[in-house]
Protein backbone atom coordinates (compact mmCIF):
# COMPACT_ATOMS: atom_id res chain seq x y z
CA UNK A 1 0.00 0.00 0.00
CA UNK A 2 1.26 3.17 -0.76
CA UNK A 3 1.63 5.71 1.61
CA UNK A 4 1.13 9.58 0.64
CA UNK A 5 4.45 11.36 1.07
CA UNK A 6 3.86 14.43 3.24
CA UNK A 7 6.10 17.06 2.47
CA UNK A 8 7.70 19.84 4.68
CA UNK A 9 6.60 18.20 8.13
CA UNK A 10 10.12 18.68 9.14
CA UNK A 11 10.69 22.23 8.28
CA UNK A 12 8.98 25.43 9.66
CA UNK A 13 6.08 26.82 8.10
CA UNK A 14 6.86 30.08 6.85
CA UNK A 15 4.19 32.58 7.43
CA UNK A 16 3.65 35.20 4.47
CA UNK A 17 3.16 39.32 6.34
CA UNK A 18 0.18 40.47 5.78
CA UNK A 19 -0.20 42.93 3.00
CA UNK A 20 0.27 46.77 4.83
CA UNK A 21 -3.19 48.23 5.61
CA UNK A 22 -4.30 50.65 3.26
CA UNK A 23 -4.35 54.19 5.19
CA UNK A 24 -7.92 56.31 5.75
CA UNK A 25 -6.29 59.49 7.05
CA UNK A 26 -8.01 62.27 5.69
CA UNK A 27 -6.74 65.99 6.59
CA UNK A 28 -9.23 67.78 8.18
CA UNK A 29 -9.74 71.45 7.84
CA UNK A 30 -8.00 74.43 9.22
CA UNK A 31 -10.91 75.75 10.81
CA UNK A 32 -11.24 72.13 12.56
CA UNK A 33 -7.42 71.95 13.81
CA UNK A 34 -7.90 75.08 15.60
CA UNK A 35 -11.39 74.15 16.96
CA UNK A 36 -9.16 71.10 18.39
CA UNK A 37 -6.27 73.37 19.82
CA UNK A 38 -8.71 75.54 21.51
CA UNK A 39 -10.20 72.81 23.10
CA UNK A 40 -6.91 71.46 24.35
CA UNK A 41 -5.57 74.95 25.88
CA UNK A 42 -9.00 76.52 26.98
CA UNK A 43 -8.77 75.51 30.40
CA UNK A 44 -5.19 77.23 30.68
CA UNK A 45 -6.85 80.14 29.14
CA UNK A 46 -9.47 80.48 31.52
CA UNK A 47 -6.75 80.07 34.28
CA UNK A 48 -5.31 82.72 32.82
CA UNK A 49 -7.55 85.18 32.48
CA UNK A 50 -8.69 83.99 36.15
CA UNK A 51 -5.47 85.33 37.53
CA UNK A 52 -5.03 88.42 35.64
CA UNK A 53 -8.23 89.76 36.32
CA UNK A 54 -7.24 88.94 39.94
CA UNK A 55 -4.07 90.93 39.87
CA UNK A 56 -6.16 93.69 38.42
CA UNK A 57 -8.69 94.16 41.26
CA UNK A 58 -5.89 94.02 43.71
CA UNK A 59 -3.74 96.37 42.46
CA UNK A 60 -7.20 98.67 42.01
CA UNK A 61 -8.69 97.91 45.53
CA UNK A 62 -8.28 101.06 47.94
CA UNK A 63 -5.77 99.81 51.02
CA UNK A 64 -7.52 100.45 54.07
CA UNK A 65 -5.46 103.47 55.76
CA UNK A 66 -5.30 105.20 52.47
CA UNK A 67 -6.37 109.00 53.30
CA UNK A 68 -8.80 109.86 50.57
CA UNK A 69 -9.38 113.43 49.33
CA UNK A 70 -12.19 115.17 50.44
CA UNK A 71 -13.81 118.24 47.89
CA UNK A 72 -13.91 121.22 50.06
CA UNK A 73 -17.56 122.51 49.90
CA UNK A 74 -18.30 125.52 47.54
CA UNK A 75 -19.11 128.86 48.72
CA UNK A 76 -22.88 128.31 48.23
CA UNK A 77 -25.38 129.11 50.21
CA UNK A 78 -27.67 125.85 51.45
CA UNK A 79 -30.71 128.22 52.29
CA UNK A 80 -32.44 131.80 52.04
CA UNK A 81 -34.55 133.51 54.30
CA UNK A 82 -36.66 136.85 52.99
CA UNK A 83 -38.10 139.81 55.37
CA UNK A 84 -36.91 137.65 58.50
CA UNK A 85 -35.89 138.37 62.14
CA UNK A 86 -33.88 136.41 63.97
CA UNK A 87 -33.59 137.07 68.17
CA UNK A 88 -30.73 135.87 70.31
CA UNK A 89 -31.26 135.23 74.23
CA UNK A 90 -28.78 135.03 77.29
CA UNK A 91 -28.98 131.94 79.06
CA UNK A 92 -30.92 133.73 81.62
CA UNK A 93 -33.31 134.31 79.50
CA UNK A 94 -33.07 138.25 78.75
CA UNK A 95 -33.00 139.16 74.83
CA UNK A 96 -28.77 139.73 73.93
CA UNK A 97 -29.39 140.53 70.16
CA UNK A 98 -32.13 140.79 67.16
CA UNK A 99 -31.40 140.90 63.69
CA UNK A 100 -33.27 141.67 60.56
CA UNK A 101 -33.55 141.74 57.04
CA UNK A 102 -34.66 141.80 53.51
CA UNK A 103 -32.85 137.99 52.82
CA UNK A 104 -30.69 136.41 54.25
CA UNK A 105 -28.19 133.95 53.02
CA UNK A 106 -26.44 131.06 55.34
CA UNK A 107 -22.89 129.99 53.87
CA UNK A 108 -22.08 126.44 55.31
CA UNK A 109 -18.70 126.31 54.37
CA UNK A 110 -17.66 129.33 56.46
CA UNK A 111 -20.94 129.11 58.97
CA UNK A 112 -21.61 132.63 58.20
CA UNK A 113 -24.70 134.42 57.35
CA UNK A 114 -24.99 137.37 54.73
CA UNK A 115 -27.62 139.57 55.08
CA UNK A 116 -29.14 142.54 52.63
CA UNK A 117 -30.55 145.95 54.18
CA UNK A 118 -29.56 144.54 57.68
CA UNK A 119 -31.08 145.91 60.82
CA UNK A 120 -29.72 145.06 64.25
CA UNK A 121 -30.81 145.48 68.00
CA UNK A 122 -28.51 144.34 70.69
CA UNK A 123 -28.54 145.28 74.36
CA UNK A 124 -25.08 145.02 76.35
CA UNK A 125 -25.20 143.71 80.12
CA UNK A 126 -25.35 147.05 81.40
CA UNK A 127 -28.22 147.78 79.49
CA UNK A 128 -27.32 149.81 76.78
CA UNK A 129 -29.16 149.48 73.08
CA UNK A 130 -27.11 149.32 69.73
CA UNK A 131 -28.57 149.69 66.73
CA UNK A 132 -26.98 149.30 63.91
CA UNK A 133 -27.89 149.46 59.85
CA UNK A 134 -26.30 148.88 56.70
CA UNK A 135 -27.35 147.66 52.81
CA UNK A 136 -25.13 144.35 53.85
CA UNK A 137 -23.47 142.62 56.62
CA UNK A 138 -21.92 139.51 57.31
CA UNK A 139 -22.47 137.62 60.59
CA UNK A 140 -20.79 135.01 62.22
CA UNK A 141 -23.61 131.77 62.97
CA UNK A 142 -23.49 132.99 66.69
CA UNK A 143 -24.57 137.02 65.45
CA UNK A 144 -21.52 137.49 68.11
CA UNK A 145 -19.32 139.24 65.43
CA UNK A 146 -21.04 141.51 62.62
CA UNK A 147 -19.36 143.06 59.71
CA UNK A 148 -21.15 146.22 57.96
CA UNK A 149 -20.71 147.36 54.43
CA UNK A 150 -21.81 150.37 52.64
CA UNK A 151 -23.61 153.19 54.63
CA UNK A 152 -23.08 151.63 57.61
CA UNK A 153 -24.09 153.31 61.01
CA UNK A 154 -23.59 152.19 64.51
CA UNK A 155 -25.30 153.91 67.40
CA UNK A 156 -24.96 153.61 70.70
CA UNK A 157 -27.62 155.05 72.51
CA UNK A 158 -27.48 156.74 75.98
CA UNK A 159 -27.74 155.31 79.59
CA UNK A 160 -27.38 157.29 82.64
CA UNK A 161 -27.05 160.53 81.69
CA UNK A 162 -24.75 159.84 78.73
CA UNK A 163 -24.65 161.11 75.23
CA UNK A 164 -25.15 159.03 72.59
CA UNK A 165 -22.38 157.95 70.11
CA UNK A 166 -22.81 157.61 66.41
CA UNK A 167 -20.11 155.80 64.17
CA UNK A 168 -20.23 156.24 60.11
CA UNK A 169 -18.56 154.65 57.59
CA UNK A 170 -18.70 152.27 54.41
CA UNK A 171 -17.22 149.84 57.01
CA UNK A 172 -17.93 149.20 60.63
CA UNK A 173 -16.86 145.86 62.39
CA UNK A 174 -18.66 145.35 65.60
CA UNK A 175 -17.93 142.98 67.93
CA UNK A 176 -21.51 142.41 70.26
CA UNK A 177 -20.06 140.65 73.47
CA UNK A 178 -16.98 142.87 73.89
CA UNK A 179 -18.73 145.87 72.80
CA UNK A 180 -15.84 146.77 70.19
CA UNK A 181 -16.52 148.86 67.08
CA UNK A 182 -13.72 149.29 64.66
CA UNK A 183 -12.73 150.46 60.80
CA UNK A 184 -10.12 150.31 58.36
CA UNK A 185 -11.62 153.01 56.61
CA UNK A 186 -12.51 157.05 56.78
CA UNK A 187 -15.04 156.63 59.64
CA UNK A 188 -17.15 159.80 61.44
CA UNK A 189 -17.72 159.20 65.21
CA UNK A 190 -19.93 161.84 66.56
CA UNK A 191 -20.67 162.66 70.47
CA UNK A 192 -22.90 165.58 71.24
CA UNK A 193 -21.81 168.39 69.38
CA UNK A 194 -18.39 167.31 68.52
CA UNK A 195 -17.63 165.60 65.85
CA UNK A 196 -14.12 163.41 64.39
CA UNK A 197 -13.31 162.41 61.00
CA UNK A 198 -10.46 160.03 60.51
CA UNK A 199 -9.05 157.43 58.57
CA UNK A 200 -9.93 154.64 60.63
CA UNK A 201 -10.28 154.20 64.14
CA UNK A 202 -11.26 151.90 67.25
CA UNK A 203 -13.77 152.10 69.81
CA UNK A 204 -14.12 149.70 72.84
CA UNK A 205 -16.66 150.38 75.25
CA UNK A 206 -15.58 148.56 78.31
CA UNK A 207 -12.65 150.59 78.40
CA UNK A 208 -13.88 153.88 77.44
CA UNK A 209 -11.48 154.39 75.11
CA UNK A 210 -11.49 155.08 71.27
CA UNK A 211 -8.40 155.38 68.96
CA UNK A 212 -8.26 156.93 65.69
CA UNK A 213 -6.08 156.33 62.76
CA UNK A 214 -4.10 158.97 60.70
CA UNK A 215 -5.12 162.23 59.43
CA UNK A 216 -8.00 162.80 62.38
CA UNK A 217 -9.54 166.04 62.11
CA UNK A 218 -11.91 166.55 65.32
CA UNK A 219 -14.83 169.83 65.36
CA UNK A 220 -15.72 171.14 68.89
CA UNK A 221 -18.82 173.10 69.24
CA UNK A 222 -18.07 176.69 70.81
CA UNK A 223 -19.09 177.05 74.16
CA UNK A 224 -20.90 179.94 74.88
CA UNK A 225 -18.58 182.51 76.92
CA UNK A 226 -19.10 184.09 80.44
Amino acid sequence: MDVPEVLGLDEPAVLEPPAPATSHYVKQPWRWRVFEWVSSYLPLLLMALLALGTWWLVKNTPLVDEVLEIAAPRHEPDYEMHKFSVQRFTPEGPLRAQIEGDVMRHYPDTDTVEIDNVRLRAVGPDGRVTLATARRAISNGAATEVQLLGRAEVVREALGGDEPIYFRSEFLHAFLDTERVRSHLPVTVTRGGAEVRANGMEYDHLERAIKFGARARATFPVRPQR
